[in-house]
């Protein structure tokens, strides 16, 4: 039982991350695409800003699906 309790934790911890994630992704493409509407001009500017903040978005996600398949197997 204890098993199944801690199988059932880890899939909705990586379910509510990956979830998390895309929400972040989605809202971070979403105001770049604004962005480029207003702007076209500033294309390379805008895509510059939005790498940094979306490579450390996928990053930290992929840490907790990490920690969380780590403390599945060791629990």
């Amino acid at each position: 039982m204890e098993g199944t309790l801690n199988i059932f934790g880890a899939s909705l911890g990586l379910g509510l991350i990956v979830i998390g994630a895309g929400l972040g992704i989605g809202k971070l493409a979403a105001a770049a695409a604004e962005g480029i509407a207003r702007q076209p001009n500033a294309t390379s500017q805008i895509t510059g800003a939005v790498n940094l903040p979306l490579f450390l978005l996928e990053g930290v996600a992929i840490v907790a699906e990490a920690f969380v398949l780590v403390s599945l197997f060791i629990a």
